[in-house]
């Protein structure tokens, strides 16, 4: 009965959703205030209705209902509950409600925190997120059906793909996906202001919040999968610029272009048309996303290799949302007229050439992961861009950032002088050069990467702390050192956000410049090197956990003879699929991982070793924590809460059009 009731809400909400898209829409146009109040209780509804049909799924997966088929084919009685809940996204139509419940989400805070918006862009905002609602909704309920019964029910379920059977991987869809959906909001405003034909200083800071909320989840989700694939799949690595990473990069790197653009909106009411098309095409790429990891037609660890006809689908939607607005852009574009005048030496250029940096990195990176698709399609050929392209053509653009990040922060807006903006950096450049000329002299016989990211690393790190005391004004150091604690925390989350990015910089041309890696065979009870330390293989024994059997191995590490750690690593089957995944053993330190993956049998009775050492591993990860932690002091600025462009509005509280 609960199934039922969660499939009938499905239907109720595609309703609601045709009311919240076009009566509001209309009433805006018309400026019918009884119209544009719908939006408001339509967006609440609707996410009542979607949350309470998630729970119904959920309930069902928690209580191994195996008369509906999403439950048969993604769970089973012996599977733990924490994956048991996960697995209402652990598949394709699961996530996809999901997703349609984020979005709902997404609008229903339209509804509740956006009483600072003019009722005219709140209605139109609302109806967009209601019409993109209508659209996955229909996508769902007529090709995903996650409420679909089975005539015959059988006793178990198939079980869960055991590489999703993970803690990292029950908590990072619903991270990326608040990321990925939340850019609908830019969106929505995007839409909604190019059907007004209004884009102001007030726009630009209606913007960014949502924006910023975005870009947050998309970072934490980033950094939760990347960690996941470095522990998990057992590869030694990362990052692998496989498909589905970078679905979720080409979005990531398009809002931080879009949060620096909309900066410039707001101060200075430039760069409007750009910043408008930067928050079409960042959900524009959430949905490109979307599609490479559900159409099958790329494969992937973590994709939902779905049939293709689904890819149509997300295809006519992609085709129909990005065609819409990018022809009402081609439209409005002309009339969004620059009011802010700068010279080539400010900051608004500075923050142009991180949108363009950022920018092209993001379609570079589109290239690369779309371009075997293309030859296959195109020419008949089947081609593999991995990682050495991505190396060589995305660093570049992240070494332009890098160089660029603390200058720009420094430049006044309209025009100043690079001299005078250059003084204050002077210590952190000599300091970063002199570090990096000292790391490439210690280092012998290894590449450039690891002393340009050290040298990079602490330009960027020392660069937005001096800008953060240049925020203190004069006088003696105490007093700057109190005056600091009130700078706006704004401020403060750019400065941390900065500092992030710098520190993950440094992780990883660390990793990649300094990695230590070993393959061989390894009796049991033999020992070898591996750097500084020393490896033994103490034994390998048959275990049974609650829904797998595991091969473990029992590995010491000594340093000089002292034990540093007693590694375990496993490699696992699930019976029920029967599909082997490799359980990684890692000793984290602050300076660098031990990583020992364990193989298969060979012949002569040894075990095939994979054995690392990652210099810097957890600072990668405190890095993307500390740019996610920069975003949250930006979002709680008091600034973003207080409505900026309430005086501007006129006396009837309607802008004029």
């Amino acid at each position: 009965m609960i199934v039922e009731l969660g499939h009938f809400a499905l239907v109720l909400a595609l309703g609601v959703a045709l009311v919240q898209s076009t009566l509001p829409m209309w009433g805006a146009y018309r400026r019918n205030a009884a119209l544009m109040a719908l939006a408001e209780p339509a967006a609440m509804i609707q996410f009542v209705l979607v949350a309470f049909s998630f729970a119904a799924l959920t309930y069902a997966f928690v209580t191994s209902d195996f008369s509906l088929r999403l439950v048969v084919m993604n769970s089973h009685t012996l599977k733990p509950m924490l994956y048991k809940v996960s697995g209402v996204w652990g598949n394709h139509e699961g996530s996809l409600l999901l997703w349609v419940l984020i979005l709902a989400l997404f609008g229903a805070c339209a509804a509740w925190f956006g009483d600072n918006l003019p009722p005219t862009l709140k209605a139109r905002v609302i109806a967009v997120q209601g019409l993109i609602g209508v659209a996955f909704l229909l996508f769902m309920l007529f090709t995903s059906n996650p409420f679909l019964r089975l005539e015959v029910p059988p006793l178990d379920g198939q079980d869960l793909n055991p590489l999703l059977q993970d803690p990292g991987l029950a908590f990072h869809p619903p991270f990326l996906y608040l990321g990925y959906v939340g850019l609908s909001m830019a969106f929505s405003f995007a839409v909604a202001a190019l059907i007004e034909g209004r884009v102001d200083a007030a726009w630009g800071r209606w913007v960014r919040p949502w924006t910023l909320a975005a870009w947050i989840f998309l970072t934490i989700g980033i950094a939760l999968g990347s960690w996941w694939a470095y522990y998990e799949l057992g590869w030694g690595g990362f990052w692998f610029w496989d498909p589905v990473e970078n679905a979720s990069f080409m979005p990531w790197l398009l809002a931080a272009a879009l949060l620096h653009s909309a900066i410039v909106v707001e101060k200075r009411e430039s760069l409007k048309a750009w910043t408008i098309l930067l928050a079409i095409m960042a959900f524009g790429f959430s949905l490109i996303g979307t599609f490479i990891v559900r159409s099958g037609v790329i494969t992937s660890v973590p994709a939902f290799a779905n049939d293709p006809e689904r890819g149509v689908f997300i295809l006519m939607i992609l085709a129909v949302f990005m065609g819409g607005a990018l022809t009402l852009f081609a439209f409005r574009a002309g009339s969004m007229e620059a009011k802010g005048v700068f010279s080539m030496v400010s900051r608004e250029s500075a923050l142009v050439v991180n949108n363009l940096l950022l920018s092209v990195s993001a379609f570079v990176v589109f290239i690369g992961t779309i371009w075997p698709l293309v030859a296959e399609l195109a020419f008949d050929r089947k081609l593999s861009v991995g990682e050495p392209f991505f190396n060589a053509a995305f660093s570049p653009f992240v070494v332009g950032l890098a160089l660029v990040l603390p200058v720009g922060a420094m430049i006044p807006w309209k025009r100043g002088e690079v001299r005078r903006s250059l003084r204050p950096l002077w210590p952190a450049l000599v300091l970063a050069v002199s570090v990096g000329a000292l790391v490439w002299a210690m280092q012998t016989g290894r590449s450039a990467l690891g002393p340009v990211g050290v040298m990079l690393g602490i330009w960027v790190v020392l660069g937005a702390a001096i800008d953060l005391w240049s925020k203190t004004g004069r006088g003696t150091i105490g007093g700057r050192f109190g005056r600091m604690w009130r700078v706006p925390r704004a401020d403060w989350g750019k400065v941390v956000a900065h500092t992030g990015l710098g520190v993950t910089i440094f992780a990883v041309s660390a990793m990649l410049a300094w990695k230590t890696e070993d393959i061989r065979v390894v009796q049991v009870g033999e020992a070898f090197p591996l750097g500084s330390y020393e490896v033994t293989l103490k034994a390998v024994d048959e275990v049974e956990g609650p829904n797998y059997l595991s091969t473990m191995a029992t590995m010491e590490v000594r340093r000089a003879g002292a034990l540093v750690a007693t590694l375990t690593p496993e490699k696992r089957i699930y019976p029920v699929q029967a599909m082997p995944t490799t359980e990684a053993a890692i000793d984290y330190g602050f300076w660098r991982d031990i990583y020992l993956v364990i193989g298969d049998a060979q012949e002569n009775g040894g075990w095939a070793v994979r054995s690392y050492i990652e210099p810097f591993a957890n600072w990668l990860w405190a890095g993307t924590l500390i740019m996610a932690l920069g975003g949250c002091l930006s979002l709680s600025d008091r600034r973003y809460r207080v409505a900026a462009g309430a005086a501007r509005r006129t006396a009837t509280g309607v802008p004029a059009e």
